[in-house]
């Protein structure tokens, strides 16, 4: 074997031309930690001799870290290798060479002189021109959780909302934030919990810096007036009446429509029957939508959607109400017996979904207006019928409905798996009564 191949002595040096040694060896712990190098970078002069010291802390993974032209072996579990890069005069990144851990996340960067490793040309939805992966780190503490929990049902003569249209920066993933374009600040719009019947009046309200506007897919209005883009300090009245029962979605509209969707200007309206759904011990709403996003770790460094990003389709998320894996640290809850209830709207604006939840198997299955099993009986009476997924297309919404049959952590994603390994990922935290 050749030994530059396993980081062993005598491997070529990393980054090494034109460069003077300083006579400095720089040595870093690393430990493999999941999908994940902690720490997942050093920082050294030009000239430094740089050594690695891996270690793999993963009970169920092996790794391994290629940087340059060096690699160690894979270890197991408990196990440790040095890397010698030799004297390094570029910037440079590194990565777990396993399949499917680098597009997980496992990446290393040498930064000589504060200046950070350019990247080869990424795998699609692999990184972004930084250098960092497209999923981030789920564990990382998240600055806040949109809550899922579908608020109880008001009835009113005329259902009254004020949507303000504000440009903020929110984060979209554990520690990558962007500036979002919302409606009443939050990372995805307001849920609106309607019957047949009842007549609706939304003021909208520009204090961002740009035109926006709003569609209702819930009502059936000429788009001419209500659905026209207001400059910054404007204000529009829009009028329906919720005729349908469905799981609706609502946006703006202002073009490109592709880019207001995708910077957060979105949510569901969803309308029941003039009497009510059956009550169930439980009801959540998620919004399924992409994200594209530049590398801001900050509100600070937040920046605006790029367009051309949404245009060629270059996603890095993919997201449930707007943060992704953020119901991976906090869990939707229930208790073994319960009726749990979810409503589900694809916002794309692109991709289609698939929701799922590993362990479960949905009895009642409602899509876009009708039933598909209604409490584990079909359209043509066939007894214990049940479902895996709730397929939507973009716009597309619908509700499903299961009990768990035993304690313990059931994930919540779509089944396009790419697009779960974006982020598009939660659990349910189910616990005996």
């Amino acid at each position: 074997m050749d030994p530059g191949a396993a980081g062993l002595p005598g491997s070529t040096p990393t980054g090494s031309v034109d460069v003077t040694p300083t006579g400095q060896t720089v040595r870093v712990e690393v430990a493999a930690r999941g999908m994940k190098f902690v720490p997942d970078r050093v920082q050294v002069n030009a000239g430094d001799r740089v050594v690695i010291e891996l270690t793999n802390e993963d009970e169920t993974n092996v790794h391994d870290l290629l940087v340059g032209g060096v690699r160690t072996p894979r270890l197991a579990a408990g196990e440790t290798a040095e890397l010698d890069l030799g004297v390094v005069g570029a910037s440079v990144e590194g990565w777990c060479t396993v399949v499917g851990h680098r597009q997980m996340g496992m990446t290393f960067q040498v930064i000589v002189d504060g200046q950070a490793a350019g990247s080869e040309t990424p795998t699609p939805g692999e990184t972004d021109h930084s250098g960092h992966d497209a999923v981030g780190d789920p564990e990382a503490p998240l600055s806040g959780v949109v809550d899922p929990v579908l608020p109880a049902y008001e009835p009113a003569d005329v259902h009254r909302y004020e949507f303000r249209v504000t440009e903020v920066p929110l984060e979209v993933a554990p520690g990558l934030w962007q500036r979002r374009w919302t409606f009443n600040g939050e990372s995805v719009g307001p849920t609106l919990r309607l019957r047949a019947g009842d007549e609706v009046e939304i003021t909208l309200i520009n204090d961002g810096t740009m035109g926006h506007s709003i569609d209702f897919h819930a009502g059936a209005v000429a788009p001419d007036e209500p659905m026209r883009t207001i400059a910054p300090g404007e204000t529009l009245i829009y009028r329906f009446t919720a005729e349908r029962v469905g799981v609706w979605m609502y946006h703006c509209s202002t073009m490109p429509m592709s880019a207001h969707i995708a910077a957060g200007m979105h949510g569901t309206v969803i309308v029941e029957p003039a009497e009510g759904l059956p009550e169930v011990d439980r009801e959540y709403v998620v919004v399924q939508s992409e994200v594209f996003t530049d590398d801001a770790r900050s509100a600070e460094e937040a920046t605006d959607i790029d367009p051309a990003k949404v245009s060629a389709e270059q996603i890095d998320r993919v997201v449930f109400n707007g943060v992704a894996n953020q119901y991976d640290q906090e869990p939707f809850q229930a208790k073994v017996g319960e009726r749990v209830r979810f409503y589900v709207l694809d916002a794309g604006p692109n991709r289609a979904s698939s929701f799922h939840i590993v362990g479960g198997q949905f009895d009642t299955v409602f899509r876009e207006g009708g039933y598909l099993i209604k409490d584990g009986v079909d359209a043509f009476g066939t007894q214990n019928a049940g479902s895996q997924a709730l397929a939507l297309q973009p716009a597309e919404g619908g509700f499903v409905e299961l009990t768990f049959p035993e304690a313990g952590h059931y994930p919540v994603v779509s089944h396009i798996m790419i697009d779960a390994e974006r982020g598009a990922h939660g659990i349910v935290e189910v616990t005996n009564p």
